[in-house]
């Protein structure tokens, strides 16, 4: 998930932790921990009703005022207004239908079930992965740092690893096949959606168990949403998240419940099927103390692998261990992944070491992907004699929107001709030829590498001394100074400072940068910082220029937390911190079209307001275009097999890390021969091979749309 704006909800709760009064000899109240979800639901629904009452007074006015503007207005004002007045209404249709709905979390009864719904099961996509698959065996990989907490939700829970023991692992009720993109089971066995696709049915798999063998009830769903909103826990993001993103949802018994959208969605059933359940039982004791009492408590799971007590050796190693007689393991779609019986994380703080354990065939796996790993320290004998494979994988995950991110509310930054001297003046093609060997390439826009939603007429502006000079002097910046750097008449230097995490790559990197940037007039000063502290000094928008890059799930772009005022001013015009518009851009226009990318309900409307964002940021010039990387390069010990079927060759395409699909697994037998010829300096032959069935060419892609 993504972060968007963080806003505190205030719940009246029962259970919260009495405070002790003055009186120095008084003892503290002891602290309630009980699951009192009973309690809490019609103090939420209050919660909830009130707010949208709120806010539907506040759009209210907003119209009203919007109106009586938009009545004087003429030029590209009248059409900003009108693009505010469009997005200010249907935001009212969207607060009366909430109203109309009734309770958030709503007990319905089977009856209200509509007779007329057409259920889908979603079994007609490919199979995942290599029906040659075995299960056993021990994977080991390593972890640079051993995570703050194991809890799923709460403070310091979104850490690095929770993709591995979490997100990765856990069933939702529906998910997208990670080739087709097509919506497939997991808890649920059917869905359906209403006549206004706004509320999506979903019947749980009658077998869905957790790892302790309780059966997945439709309570859980509910359950799970309490824990996460509950003002026991510090957890602001899925406060705000489900306040916004769902409309309501409902239980009829125990097998089946529905989720209303707050408007109608392309991927309806992937989007509301994404919630979690809870199980109860493992939460009878949450309460206010929930962060330190559950700390090091691993939930029951509805995926493959179960984290065990005693396989957290806190600050050394984490271990998964495969559930026995997972619920799904026959099912399609799951039966040929999640292989091995233990996956073992090792925390390793040095990668150079990390590497030499990989080289000494303690660790299974290795990303290949940066040049030197590729090339210097791939020249070993464990590769030579074919011990450790390498391949090159061209997957379909989209671009990561690497690159320089211009806070447009600083001094010359606020300029567009200074924003696109800058672009001229970043010669990213010298940084991809002298650091990456020419293996990585140029990104050319935001959101890019989305087949159906980007626009690959789209092309970065080139390293340019003529043209960098030529947008800096329309500026004003017409005289040299004797350190090469333009000035003002007045004597303003054209002086910037870029911020990112400081390590050895990226100072190189800017080095690189900042002398090109030289040549065309422009000083680029270097504040490289700890990564918190970049971190944090973005998030407080105290950046000139930020380098930096999202982490962007599929199938669907987004542009609501980069570019929607929402996230980068408060109701009183002031900066908003903790979100992501780093940018801090806010506009009518293109305030509205992000809106229409989160609510498209078709391809062809999502399609045309992503390619109309995509021209906006880059005519802007807000966002400076760094470099991409179409493959993953993987080193594996040759007993680690990955899939060579006809439905899956070495990995489904559209996943960020291959790792994360789990396909591959452990031939305990090659393991013992591999072993074996190491003792005895038997070799297989060098096995480098490159995986390319999925890589997209520009003929692949769809033709670029007409200038929007």
């Amino acid at each position: 998930m993504t972060r968007r704006l963080k806003i505190r909800l205030c719940l009246l709760l029962t259970g919260a932790l009495a405070l002790a009064g003055p009186a120095c000899r008084r003892e503290p109240a002891e602290v309630t921990r009980a699951l009192d979800f009973d309690s809490f639901v019609p103090v939420y629904n209050r919660h909830i009703a009130g707010w949208i009452k709120d806010q539907q007074e506040f759009t209210d006015k907003e119209v009203a005022k919007t109106e009586q503007e938009l009545a004087h207005a003429e030029g590209p004002a009248k059409e900003s207004l009108t693009a505010r007045l469009e997005a200010l209404r249907r935001d009212q249709e969207k607060w009366r239908f909430r109203l109309g709905l009734g309770d958030y979390l709503k007990f319905g009864k089977p009856e209200d079930i509509p007779a007329d719904l057409v259920w889908q099961t979603g079994m007609d996509e490919p199979e995942i992965g290599d029906p040659a698959a075995e299960k056993g065996g021990v994977f080991r990989r390593y972890i640079p740092t051993f995570p703050p907490t194991i809890r799923p939700f709460g403070d310091n829970s979104n850490n690095s690893f929770r993709g591995d023991i979490y997100d990765y692992i856990d069933l939702p009720l529906v998910s997208l096949h990670p080739e087709t993109m097509k919506e497939i089971p997991g808890l649920a066995r059917e869905w359906a959606l209403s006549a206004d696709g706004r509320t999506i049915y979903f019947r749980i798999d009658p077998e869905a168990r957790y790892s302790d063998g309780v059966p997945v009830r439709a309570r859980d769903f509910l359950t799970g949403i309490y824990l996460k909103v509950s003002d026991d826990i510090v957890n602001p993001y899925h406060k705000q998240f489900y306040r916004e993103e769902f409309a309501q949802v409902a239980m009829y018994d125990d097998l089946t419940l529905s989720v209303t959208l707050p408007q109608a969605r392309l991927y309806a059933a992937a989007l509301a099927g994404a919630i979690q359940p809870s199980p109860p039982h493992f939460y009878q004791e949450y309460g206010p103390d929930y962060a330190e009492r559950y700390q090091w408590r691993f939930p029951p799971t509805t995926g493959a692998y179960e984290v065990l007590p005693e396989d957290i050796v806190k600050g050394a190693s984490i271990t998964q261990t495969r559930v026995k007689d997972w619920w799904a393991k026959d099912r399609k779609y799951y039966r040929h992944r999640f292989n091995p019986d233990k996956i073992v994380h090792t925390v390793v703080r040095d990668e150079s070491k990390a590497f030499e354990l990989f080289r000494a065939g303690e660790l299974d796996t290795f990303y290949l992907t940066r040049p030197a790993n590729w090339y210097e320290k791939s020249e070993i004998d464990p590769v030579y004699k074919g011990y450790i494979e390498r391949v090159t994988f061209y997957n379909r995950y989209p671009k990561v929107p690497l690159g320089l991110y211009l806070n447009v509310t600083k001094p010359l930054l606020d300029n567009r001709d200074i924003r696109i001297g800058i672009h001229h003046s970043m010669n990213w093609q010298k940084v991809i030829e002298v650091m990456y060997r020419g293996d990585y390439q140029r990104l050319n826009a935001f959101n890019e590498g989305y087949p159906l939603f980007s626009d690959p007429s789209i092309r970065a502006r080139p390293f340019s001394i003529d043209l960098a000079r030529e947008a800096f002097g329309k500026a004003g910046f017409t005289t040299e100074g004797r350190d090469g750097i333009l000035m003002k008449p007045d004597g303003t230097r054209l002086s910037l400072a870029v911020t990112y995490p400081s390590q050895p790559n990226y100072e190189r990197m800017f080095a690189i940068l900042r002398e090109e940037a030289k040549a065309c007039g422009f000083e680029l000063r270097l504040d490289g910082l700890e990564f918190t502290v970049a971190y944090k000094k973005e998030m407080q928008k105290q950046h000139e220029i930020a380098f930096g890059s999202w982490l962007i799930q599929p199938p669907v772009p987004d542009f609501h937390q980069f570019l929607h005022s929402s996230n980068a001013f408060d109701d009183k015009g002031n900066l908003k911190p903790q979100t992501n518009n780093l940018f801090v851009w806010g506009r009518p226009d293109t305030d509205a079209l992000a809106e229409q990318v989160r609510n498209a309900r078709s391809e062809e409307e999502l399609r045309n307001a992503t390619r109309i964002l995509q021209h906006i940021i880059h005519d802007e010039a807000i966002f400076v275009p760094g470099f991409s990387v179409d493959f993953v390069r993987i080193g594996s010990w040759r007993w680690v097999r990955w899939p060579d079927s006809e439905n899956t060759r070495f990995s489904p395409p559209v996943v960020y890390d291959p790792h994360e699909s789990f396909v591959f697994w452990v031939d305990e037998e090659i393991q013992a021969e591999t072993r074996a010829a190491r003792r005895s300096g038997k070799s297989f032959g060098e096995n480098t091979r490159v995986v390319d069935e999925y890589r997209l060419t520009a003929e692949a892609e769809p033709a670029p749309a007409a200038e929007p």
